[in-house]
């Protein structure tokens, strides 16, 4: 069948920031900065378009690698959810490099911010690569590729601190795609295919004569405890406070806002697509998951409410929020999967702008980020503390923003199970959302009370022209997730239609 030329664009949005990766490593910085920028501008733009042609097109489609076809071949599939999912991370990947513009000329040495360049492209590249894949073997090559380059972009800045916390996240998260890998190799024995439709047929097959269940239950048991510990799902979280809170403003809103969530994204495609509901039932997993993700969402939000610096409250409320994603995959329906991919949405935007508006707020606090250092911050930095406090209610879950819309599409997922998890679903939400109040409005709060350590004066804010546009778009992203959350959710249920 002969392609049209836009259905290339997956391909090149692959193939292409991996090319750019190596031209940025002898660029000079500023050369290698202006190309990161405009690349990833370029790439939004393209899939924007993507997104509209398959969205009009209204199916999804194959995109063969090379000429030997399925079931030996490698190929990539389209279709409306990973159109979504890839313009969003990559209109993140933008505002994160605006928000972070400023302080990534501080914070990263000169004769570093070429590999940084590098780095984004590598990490550009793998989200690109998890999202449109339909092969497991592929994904785990580029699982490899995004572990290395958030490493890479966590240690840029060359502290003491960041240093150990790159060592940790490298220690954790290889333990992670080791289990993947193991996992993988299991799966691969007993069914000899990658690609995901092959994958669906073998194991249907061996679900109807009984063959083979337990090996195929540890198999998805292990992919999905080590897609868990590179999540950072609750408790093998250990490793994200120290990572987000210490590297460069724009590296921690791509670990927050991205790196988690493609991998979680890899996870549904796994369960839903090439392991088949079925096994996701059938084997325990998602009960097992529905328990882990309840204890994330309360014990993630308890150490934020422990905490008393802002860079490291705002760190473990992503754990919180990252049980809310594993809560709707848990529920093994079409319901939870769209309630997972629009947390994975709202929580993208919101955090981004949290860590982004949280460096600014440090800045005019004397560096530190200290609950009693940050008073008055908000008002030193009246964008960033307006940044905040919308990022904050959307998480809490205030009306009209896109963290109100997503609990609200959990909470109809969890009715729809119809059993005893309806009321635990509920009850949680409930729960944590008064939890979400006690640290998030807190923390806003904190910011516009007097302080006296640090003068009111003109915030370095006013000059910086890409964290304002930034700031802009995310908090314009924010409110339309919320006010027109039922548009995206149509959006998404017609892309779980056309997922399978």
């Amino acid at each position: 069948m002969k392609m049209e030329i836009w259905q290339n664009i997956p391909l090149f949005l692959i193939v292409l920031p991996l090319m750019l990766a190596v031209i940025c490593s002898v660029l000079p910085a500023k050369a290698a900065r202006g190309l990161m920028t405009g690349a990833v501008s370029v790439f939004c733009c393209a899939l924007g378009v993507l997104l509209f042609l398959i969205f009009r097109n209204g199916e999804s489609y194959i995109y063969p690698m090379g000429e030997i076809g399925a079931p030996f071949g490698n190929e990539l599939r389209i279709g409306i959810i990973e159109g979504l999912m890839g313009f969003a991370f990559a209109l993140v990947i933008l505002f994160s490099i605006l928000g972070g513009w400023q302080k990534l000329t501080k914070d990263v040495a000169v004769q570093r911010r070429n590999l940084y360049a590098s780095m984004v492209f590598l990490l550009f590249s793998a989200m690109m690569a998890m999202t449109y894949t339909n092969d497991l073997f592929t994904a785990y090559v580029f699982i490899e590729i995004a572990t290395i380059a958030a490493c890479a972009l966590i240690c840029s800045s060359n502290k003491g601190r960041t240093l150990f916390a790159a060592t940790r996240y490298m220690i954790m998260n290889l333990l992670g795609s080791g289990l993947f890998l193991l996992g993988l190799s299991i799966l691969y024995c007993l069914t000899g295919h990658l690609l995901f439709p092959q994958l669906e047929s073998a194991i249907r097959a061996m679900l109807e004569t009984g063959e083979y269940q337990i090996p195929l239950a540890l198999c998805c048991v292990l992919m999905t405890l080590g897609i868990a510990v590179k999540g950072a799902l609750y408790p093998f979280h250990t490793w994200l406070p120290n990572a987000y809170s210490s590297a460069t403003p724009t590296s921690s809103a791509l670990l927050s806002s991205l790196i988690s969530k493609m991998y979680i994204f890899l996870l549904i495609k796994i369960f839903f697509r090439a392991a088949g509901a079925e096994v996701f039932a059938h084997g325990g997993i998602g009960d097992i998951l529905f328990i882990f993700s309840i204890v994330g969402i309360i014990l993630g939000s308890v150490d934020a409410i422990r905490e008393h610096n802002l860079s490291r409250m705002v760190a473990y409320s992503s754990v919180s929020q990252i049980g809310y994603i594993f809560l709707g995959i848990s529920l093994g329906s079409e319901a939870g999967m769209a309630a997972a991919l629009f947390h994975i949405l709202a929580h993208s935007a919101a955090k981004s702008m949290l860590f982004l508006s949280s460096s600014k707020l440090r800045e005019v606090s004397g560096g530190s980020a200290a609950f009693r250092d940050i008073r008055g911050s908000g008002l030193r930095a009246p964008l960033a503390g307006v940044a905040f406090g919308i990022g904050a209610c959307s998480l809490v879950g205030i009306p009209f923003l896109g963290g109100f819309s997503s609990k609200i599409f959990l909470a109809q997922a969890g009715m729809a199970t119809q059993d005893w998890k309806a009321v635990v679903v509920l009850l949680t939400l409930a729960v944590s959302t008064v939890l979400n109040v006690a640290y998030m409005l807190r923390t806003t709060m904190t910011l516009y009370r007097p302080g006296e350590r640090f003068a009111l004066e003109v915030s370095p804010i006013a000059k910086d022209t890409p964290f304002r546009m930034a700031m802009g778009a995310l908090i314009v992203i924010n409110i339309l997730l919320g006010v027109c959350g039922g548009q995206v959710m149509e959006l998404i249920q017609k892309g779980i239609a056309i997922f399978n």
